[in-house]
C-alpha cells in the first residue's frame, strides 16, 4: 500500500469498523449491579447517600425528612490501551492481520467496566462507603442520632467471595460513573507524527474516562463463607429484615447471587438443581438468579 492521506483513511476506517463490531458484540455484565450515572465534571459527590425515601400518612403538616450528611465522591479516572501498527507492515499489505487486534480492543473496551465494577465489589470488605464503614462490615450504624446501633451485611471467612444483591430498584448497590464514553483514536499523518518519524510506525488506541462506586449498602451483602445453603439462607433472611433510622421494614428483597467461576457449579447445585431441591433444600430452589463472573476469583 502506498502511504498517502487517502489509504491511511481507508485503513483506519476497516480498522475502526473492526472495533466497533467487537464493541458492539460483546455482553457485558455490569449493568445487571450498578446504576449507570452520567457525569459532568472531575467528580460527583452522593452526599444524598444512605437515606431510603419512606411514606407516611399525610396529618397536618408535611414532615419534612432531612438526609443525613455525608461526603462521598466519586472521582473520575482516565483508562487507555494503546497498539502500534509498523509503517514496513502497511506497505507491505500486511495490515489485514491487525484487524483481530482492533477487535479484540474493542472488545476489552467493551468490556472494561465489568472489570472496574467487579473488581470493586470484590473489595467491598476493605473499601469504604457513604457512610465510613467498608461497603460490605459487621457494624453498619442505623438509627437516630442518640439511638444507633449496628447491623451487618457480610459474612466472616477466607474463601472465595460470593454475594446477595438487590438490583430491582432504580439505584442498584454499586454505580457506573460514566464521564467520557471509550473512544477509538488515530494517530497517522507520517509527516507529523513523531512516533511515525522516529519509531516507524502508526498509533491506534482507545481512551475513556469514568470510575465506580458504592450504592445503598443496605442492597448488598457479602461472604467469604463457604457456599452453603444454611450460610445462603442466613444472609438471604439478613437482608430482608432490615430497616431504616426510625425502624421501618427496609423491603429489601436478594434477587441475584453473584459469584466467580471457583463457587458457579455450588451456586448451581443449591439453588438450580432440582434432585437436590426436592430434599431439605426445596425452599432455595430459584429463588434468585445466578450471575457467574469472572472478576472476583
Amino acid at each position: 500500500m502506498i502511504i498517502n492521506q487517502a489509504n491511511l483513511t481507508l485503513l483506519t476506517t476497516g480498522f475502526r469498523t473492526a472495533y466497533r463490531q467487537a464493541f458492539s458484540a460483546a455482553t457485558p455484565q455490569w449493568n445487571r449491579v450498578a446504576t449507570l450515572v452520567n457525569s459532568t465534571t472531575a467528580a460527583e459527590n452522593y452526599s444524598w447517600l444512605g437515606k431510603f425515601p419512606q411514606l407516611r400518612e399525610w396529618i397536618n403538616e408535611r414532615v419534612i425528612q432531612s438526609l443525613a450528611t455525608y461526603d462521598y465522591t466519586i472521582r473520575n479516572k482516565d483508562f487507555e490501551a494503546t497498539v502500534a501498527v509498523p509503517r514496513n507492515a502497511i506497505e507491505d499489505d500486511q495490515y489485514g492481520v491487525f484487524s483481530p487486534m482492533m477487535a479484540e480492543m474493542g472488545d476489552a473496551a467493551a468490556l472494561h467496566p465489568d472489570k472496574i465494577i467487579f473488581s470493586l465489589l470484590k473489595a467491598g470488605f476493605s473499601t469504604p462507603c457513604f457512610d465510613g464503614q467498608a461497603f460490605f462490615d459487621a457494624d453498619h450504624p442505623i438509627g437516630l442520632p442518640g439511638k444507633q446501633t449496628t447491623v451487618s451485611n457480610m459474612q466472616a471467612g477466607t474463601g472465595p467471595a460470593w454475594f446477595l444483591l438487590d438490583t430491582k430498584r432504580s439505584l442498584k448497590p454499586l454505580v457506573y460513573q460514566k464521564r467520557r464514553p471509550y473512544d477509538f483514536i488515530a494517530k497517522l499523518d507520517p509527516r507529523q507524527s513523531d512516533h511515525v518519524f522516529t519509531q516507524k510506525e502508526f498509533i491506534f488506541g482507545v481512551d475513556g474516562r469514568m470510575n465506580g462506586g458504592f450504592g445503598f449498602w443496605q442492597m448488598a451483602a457479602g461472604s467469604q463463607a463457604p457456599l452453603t445453603p444454611d450460610n445462603f439462607r442466613s444472609l438471604y433472611q439478613n437482608m430482608t429484615t432490615l430497616k431504616d433510622d426510625q425502624g421501618n421494614p427496609l423491603g429489601v428483597k436478594p434477587n441475584l447471587l453473584v459469584v466467580g467461576p471457583s463457587n458457579n457449579f455450588v451456586a448451581r447445585r443449591i439453588i438450580e438443581a432440582q434432585i437436590v431441591q426436592a430434599t431439605d433444600n426445596a425452599d432455595l430452589y430459584k429463588i434468585v438468579e445466578i450471575l457467574d463472573v469472572p472478576w472476583l476469583d
